[in-house]
């Protein structure tokens, strides 16, 4: 099975390397068992090959974030993105660094959602709806018995650590793919019977987690920053951040409909942050581990097409080759951002590690990781 991207310059399937690349790729095998039990390398699984290889751990957010959380690795090399190494930094110890092997990583849906812009939504919709802030409760995690209703933030873990701290503060959690559901669910019960979760940044998430609970999308209005919300917000349940992931976006219902004609009997599954329309014409959706788990217990001969980064895709096809395993699109690039996470950077500072310095370390501030760690330990706390 193979896999052609003709808008990209990049050969996923091509698993050979050059002499540089291999010399590098046993430079951080050499270093890192130099720095041994001090360090832990986790890899999301987007990323690529020459990375994951390296890792001690590959998995969604949710999973990466519990591995920070269990660790007790001096040095935890985080192959991700920034919002990642961020939460990883807050849930470990203080004598423990987490360290980003290139900086510029970050994540455009984070980008989509600031502080300011919440900070103003959020005072701008307490004032329309006239629910409470649960910020005003003695224990803001608790179910309230009060009668009153309230307004939950919900984060997901594409966020950065100031609005975690926001949403720790205000009584809220943060979520991932994977648990959205379960997450939403404990809002509710936080919310009250009129209560509603303003949920951010990405709003396809929201909606798609939102309709597979029975909530109609006319309770679900959007929130768009620094114009407001699409509709009035009376009787809302979920409030929806305008903000979206360009990779998962790209997947669209012609796509389903294309492959459906090629393979009658093929299956389709895709990550929860595609549009609706899409999500509803799959045959599953999930996170990354999700999809991961489909793939792996599909007989073998069976036909799939994937809606999700492409990094992991080629990497199924790769360890299925009994299955036929395709990109929804087939012109996708891969997450621009996790393709900055170059094995060069990651030899790069491990070779530092070794010299004694500790380079491209994520540091959130103490103030930040008070309400940060509340949300995410809510998160943690909660049985998937």
């Amino acid at each position: 099975m193979t896999i052609t991207l003709p808008m990209c310059s990049i050969d996923f399937m091509d698993t050979s390397m050059s002499p540089e690349e291999q010399a590098i790729a046993d430079r951080i095998t050499e270093l890192r068992q130099e720095l041994g039990s001090r360090l832990m390398i986790l890899g999301h699984h987007y990323q690529r090959d020459s990375i994951v290889m390296h890792a001690d751990f590959i998995g969604d957010s949710f999973m990466l974030s519990q591995k920070a959380a269990d660790s007790d690795a001096e040095f935890i090399v985080f192959c991700g993105v920034h919002f990642m190494a961020e939460s990883a930094d807050i849930l470990t110890d203080d004598d423990q660094s987490v360290i980003l092997p290139n900086l510029r990583a970050g994540c455009s849906m984070a980008d989509m959602a600031n502080l300011p812009d919440v900070e103003s939504a959020w005072s701008e919709i307490l004032a329309e709806t006239g629910l409470n802030d649960p910020i005003n409760r003695q224990s803001p995690g608790d179910i309230p018995n009060d009668g009153k209703s309230y307004l939950i933030p919900v984060t997901y873990m594409n966020s950065s650590a100031d609005l975690k701290d926001f949403v720790g503060r205000h009584g809220g959690i943060v979520c991932t793919s994977s648990n959205a559901t379960g997450i939403l669910s404990w809002a509710f019960d936080r919310a009250g019977a009129d209560g509603a979760v303003l949920f951010f940044p990405d709003q396809h998430l929201g909606r798609n987690t939102g309709l597979s609970m029975g909530i109609s999308e006319d309770k679900m209005p959007t929130w768009v920053p620094k114009i407001g919300s699409d509709r009035a917000l009376t009787g809302a349940k979920i409030i929806l951040w305008h903000g979206f992931c360009s990779v998962h976006k790209r997947f669209t219902v012609e796509q389903v409909k294309l492959f459906r004609e090629k393979y009658p009997d093929g299956l389709v599954v895709v990550h929860p942050e595609c549009p609706k329309e899409t999500v509803e014409v799959s045959d599953a959706n999930g996170s990354t581990q999700f999809i991961k788990n489909y793939v792996e217990n599909l007989p073998s001969g069976s036909k799939v097409a994937i809606g999700t980064e492409i990094n992991m895709v080629a990497r199924l096809a790769d360890s299925h080759p009994d299955k036929h395993i395709e990109c929804l699109d087939d012109k996708i690039c891969p997450c621009s951002t996790m393709y900055m996470i170059h094995p060069a950077y990651l030899m790069d500072v491990l070779e530092k590690l070794v010299d004694g310095e500790i380079p491209n370390q994520i540091i959130v501030s103490k103030e930040v990781q008070e309400g940060s760690l509340l949300a995410l330990e809510r998160m943690l706390s909660i049985k998937q």
